[in-house]
Formats: structure tokens, sequence, C-alpha cells
């Protein structure tokens, strides 16, 4: 029998013992280990938050911190693989396979939707000595999208992790940085569409298609046609197109 209380969510060993299940059982097949001394049932469903809260109950003196932290703060990264926390210096908590352990005095934390973790602030200060200058700009202007603040001078509230790679990718080639989002109206003050990247000197607007992009062929053509029409010029371009080429073409434009 499969206590009802453990199928729900993971849970941690005292909470089994609680239910009745010793640590012998658990080694059985009806149980997997995701953690030291967590563990879920086989039939339960993955879930990273279940998982964060399972792990907060495991270490209730931790704050969530890196990815983990960024995923609290509804950052679209992965929480889990490893999960991060930040505990005092003077912890015996260590890293091991499914964890990252940092240390601190645990000076800057906030309560992120009911969960521990760093601010936002140490939060992106953090993962900016860890990720490229291009990268780090996609979790800035996730940042900003999101309300959270401006975490980098660069950032824009670009809609997509590809729109910022490439507005990079243009202001690393010398180009001037492009507007970002833009709203485009035609002579008569109509609004025609929202642009990925403008520069106005040239009226030239710049999109990324991702991979979305054949769903909405028919919406894109029509918007293309009103762009078009209102004077505008319009380069589109996907993952396949080699930067030298990009770069080139934008600058023609």
């Amino acid at each position: 029998m499969i206590p009802a209380e453990l199928k729900i969510r993971p849970f941690t060993l005292d909470e089994a013992r609680a239910a009745g299940v010793t640590r012998r059982v658990l080694a059985g097949k009806s149980w997997r280990r995701i953690g030291s001394s967590l563990y879920r049932w086989v039939g339960a469903r993955e879930d990273n938050w279940m998982l964060l809260q399972a792990w907060h109950r495991r270490l209730p003196d931790a704050a969530f911190a890196g990815l983990t932290a960024a995923w609290l703060y509804r950052l679209d990264v992965d929480p889990c693989h490893p999960i991060e926390v930040v505990v005092r210096k003077n912890s015996g908590v260590r890293s091991r396979m499914d964890l990252v352990v940092h240390r601190s005095d645990l000076t800057e934390v906030a309560e992120v939707r009911g969960l521990p973790a760093t601010t936002s602030k140490r939060t992106f200060r953090d993962l900016r000595r860890r990720f490229t200058r291009s990268e780090f700009l996609v979790l800035a202007d996730a940042a900003l999208r999101l309300g959270l603040g401006r975490f980098d001078e660069l950032a824009e509230p670009a809609e997509s992790p590809m729109e910022t790679r490439l507005r990079w990718m243009l202001i690393q080639a010398g180009l001037p940085k492009p507007q970002v989002q833009t709203e485009l109206r035609n002579h008569e003050g109509r609004f025609v569409g929202r642009a990925d990247l403008y520069y106005p000197s040239a009226r030239l607007v710049v999109e990324y298609d991702g991979a979305n992009h054949s769903d909405r062929l028919a919406e894109d053509n029509r918007r293309q046609n009103l762009l078009l029409a209102a004077g505008f010029r319009l380069l589109r371009f996907t993952a396949s197109d080699r930067p030298e080429v990009v770069v080139a073409q934008v600058r023609r434009g």
C-alpha cells in the first residue's frame, strides 16, 4: 500500500517515516530517490515547483540561488538540473550531483512565490559572472520585460532569446543599437505592426522568424504587406542564416 500523502509530491525521509515507510522500503521499485533524503513515488508526475518545495522542507535554512532563483522570478530557465542554494558560511550542507551549494552571509534573501531565494539584484549579479555577455543579456531582457528591473545597460524588453541574440550580433558588428518592439504606424497614423528591431532613420524593420513562423504564415504575410504598403523596409532572418550574411544585409539596409 502506498500512503496517499506520498503520492502527491516529493517528500523527505522524515515525512516518509511519519507515513510508515522506512528507508529500506524506499529502496524498492515503487520509489525514486531524487536527492539527499528526498524521494518521490514512481507514479508521481515530475513537477519543478513541488520539487523545490520538497528541497525547502529538506533544507529550511537555505535560500534558492542562481538559475533556480531566476526560475522563481519566472524566467524561462531550468531550475532543477542542478538545484542551486545558498547557505551560511558555517553550514554543513555540501554540494552533490543534484545540488550546488553556495556559501554567503544570507543578507540578500527575499521571499519569492512563498520560497526563500536570493534577491533579484543578487541573483543577476551572480549570473553575470557565469554567462557570456550575449546570454546574460537574454536573461536581462527577460527580467526587464517581466518588470524585475534593469540588470544590464543594453537590456530591452525583447520578446524572445533569439531576438536578443540578433540584436547583440548587430551591435557587436558595429551597427547602431536598434529600437526594440517598436509600434509602427502608416502615414495616416494607423497601427500596422510591431517591429522586433527597428532602425527609424532607414525605416528598416528587422525580424527574427522563430520555429512557430510556419504556424503563423498567413498572419505574418498580412502583417508584412501592411508594413511594406506603409513604406517600411523589411528584413527577416531565421536561425539558419549565417551571421556575416545577416550583418551585411542589415548594413546595406
